[in-house]
């Protein structure tokens, strides 16, 4: 189906060219706004405190918590010199 059209091949470059500068104005700006979006260093840094102490918090609970601090203070007192081991094992002399 032809379709007569009163427009010229010069009007038509014309709109083509006007529309790939709009497109790549348009695509400058979604670069830009993708950079700032997706720069997780900047975002770090503005939030560092409190990113250090979630992962001091975190790597304290996944360590065992107060459970495994009491642990160890506790163990410290108790162990001795080894004197002998056979497999998991071992003879202590605690004096």
């Amino acid at each position: 189906m032809a379709r007569s059209d009163s427009r010229t091949t010069a009007d038509v470059r014309r709109d083509i060219a006007s529309e790939r500068d709009e497109l790549a104005t348009a695509v400058e700006m979604l670069r830009d706004e993708l950079g700032e979006v997706t720069d997780v260093s900047a975002k770090l840094r503005e939030r560092l405190p409190i990113v250090a102490a979630g992962a001091l918090g975190a790597g304290f609970v996944l360590a065992g918590g107060v459970g495994a601090a009491m642990r160890f203070l506790a163990r410290r007192g108790r162990e001795g010199k080894q004197k002998a081991k056979l497999g998991r094992f071992a003879f202590i002399d605690r004096r």
